[in-house]
């Protein structure tokens, strides 16, 4: 299987901080890569280097073959970029704009294409000033596609958005995934990551700590579901005797809850809450869930994302 992408060794520091820290990666041609991890993970700093908009300052990057040493223009027309914030000229039009972008390449695709590929039709003529945050997103995928680039770099594509312009931005992503195109993107949102991507990276103080698709790594854990609990008086509770419940794998504690993973719920529940009961603990809280990305990533470094 060819590669997009390949990273070797790659570090870079600023000051105090190592921001990368001898990262190794793989993209394959056509496959959707995520890059997951909390906010100073490391990921912006990664992705600016593949795009040739940073140096490392050790390490090798090969961008579909070839290196940013080589003809760095050539290649810059193979890609398509959206960065983490797009500045755009709030005089300009949606369509100025875009022409703008499109002058930038050589055989860019047909604007009338790229404008209906971003549902962006009825705010053609409207000044990017006048356009909702959720719109000013598909308009910078848009200034992305004008391209028809083989690879796409998206940094945190949906931050900030709401729900319902999350979802139109997912839809216009996995557009250009069947297209055959290879697309990789930065996020801290593990459902986004679980809904896009065919293999993720997790990224923690700049370096990977886990590497499969999403159902692999959600498989590692070793359990299917999440029970978080609250108890009354939890000073009676001991891990060992929650850990022997049928169908407990791990247990965590977080704000005063107890988090128990499980592999299979129905059993584990009816059995935690006659243990609870035995002992006359008063039960507060009761909830679980399909484990999930994020629940590896607290299970690896022992932080949830927000909190990382």
């Amino acid at each position: 299987m060819t590669r997009a992408l390949e990273l070797r060794g790659i570090r870079k520091s600023y000051k105090d901080v190592l921001a990368v820290d001898g990262l190794d990666l793989e993209v394959r041609s056509g496959e959707c890569f995520g890059l997951l991890g909390p906010n100073g993970a490391g990921k912006t700093t990664t992705i600016e280097i593949c795009e040739g908009l940073n140096l490392p300052d050790a390490g090798e990057v090969r961008v579909l073959g070839e290196t940013w040493q080589g003809d760095g223009r050539v290649l810059r027309q193979r890609l398509g970029i959206s960065l983490q914030e797009t500045q755009f000229s709030e005089k300009l039009t949606v369509a100025e704009t875009l022409q703008l972008f499109r002058s930038f390449y050589a055989r860019p695709r047909p604007l009338d294409d790229v404008i209906s590929a971003v549902q962006l039709g009825e705010k053609r003529n409207s000044r990017v000033g006048q356009l909702s945050g959720g719109q000013k997103q598909r308009l910078a995928l848009a200034c992305a596609l004008v391209a028809d680039p083989e690879l796409f770099f998206l940094d945190e594509p949906t931050t900030g958005l709401d729900p319902q312009s999350r979802r139109q931005l997912w839809e216009l992503i996995e557009g250009v995934k069947q297209a055959g195109r290879t697309v990789v993107v930065t996020t801290h949102y593990m459902d986004e990551a679980e809904r896009l991507c065919d293999r993720v990276a997790i990224v923690d103080h700049g370096r990977i700590i886990a590497l499969g698709s999403p159902r692999e790594l959600i498989a590692s854990l070793g359990a299917q579901h999440v029970i978080e609990f609250k108890v009354g008086d939890a000073s009676s509770l001991s891990d060992p005797d929650l850990l022997a419940l049928d169908g407990a794998r791990n247990l965590r504690r977080r704000d005063g809850s107890y988090l128990l993973e499980s592999t299979h719920v129905h059993r584990t529940v009816p059995a935690l809450l006659a243990f609870l009961n035995a002992r006359g603990l008063p039960l507060e809280e009761l909830s679980s869930h399909s484990a999930t990305l994020e629940d590896v990533f607290v299970h690896l470094t022992g932080r949830q994302l927000r909190d990382a």
